[in-house]
């Protein structure tokens, strides 16, 4: 299932899970917006914590249900990106510690839309996939802990705070899994040095 067909799949489900019957026209397309803009971001968050396409995808589908099953909830539009990546967030975690830890899956999976724009020249796309695969690569060397708090703290952008929430943890706990990861993750990149 590629990204355009995990996004219908969520919106019919979103229009299936809807708590008013009653739903405009104007609703719908906001929602429809709102799951389009988000979509492929949310996707590479879960699937940067469960490290599967499949179950990233799922649970991408999961975190829009939710989010819209909870629309309500939202008291400030403006942090509706924010409040997403949380509950994306949330949603990986808990089927992290639901399932364990999941099985590897390579990234060139993805359908090429989304992988590559269309004015990529073929070098360009070569270059792009060596780098991604070198960081995915960079990425396991590390624990799920670590990968969880460095992507959340240093890609997602979220204050040590709310990571510690995601992570059911001190703040201090969270700073030493990121010091450890960025450890990590910098002596990968000297033994990686040409």
């Amino acid at each position: 299932m590629g990204i355009p067909a995990l996004a219908r799949s969520v919106a019919i489900m979103s229009e299936a899970t809807q708590s008013s019957p009653s739903g405009t026209q104007e609703s719908q397309d906001l929602q429809a917006r709102f799951i389009q803009d988000n979509l492929r971001r949310i996707f590479l968050q879960i699937y940067r914590v469960v490290q599967n396409v499949d179950d990233a995808q799922d649970l991408t589908q999961e975190a829009f249900i939710k989010a819209l099953q909870r629309q309500d909830q939202l008291k400030d539009l403006e942090k509706a990106t924010h409040w997403l990546s949380r509950i994306a967030s949330n949603t990986a975690i808990d089927f992290m510690r639901r399932h364990g830890r999941v099985s590897f899956s390579d990234i060139d999976d993805l359908a090429d839309p989304v992988s590559t724009p269309p004015s990529s020249s073929p070098e360009q796309i070569l270059l792009r996939s060596e780098r991604s695969q070198y960081l995915e690569d960079g990425l396991r060397l590390l624990t799920e802990r670590e990968r969880t708090a460095l992507i959340m703290r240093d890609v997602d952008g979220l204050p040590a705070d709310e990571v510690a929430k995601h992570l059911n943890c001190s703040k201090a706990t969270v700073r030493s899994h990121i010091a450890n990861a960025r450890i990590k993750f910098q002596r990968y990149l000297e033994r990686r040095k040409p």
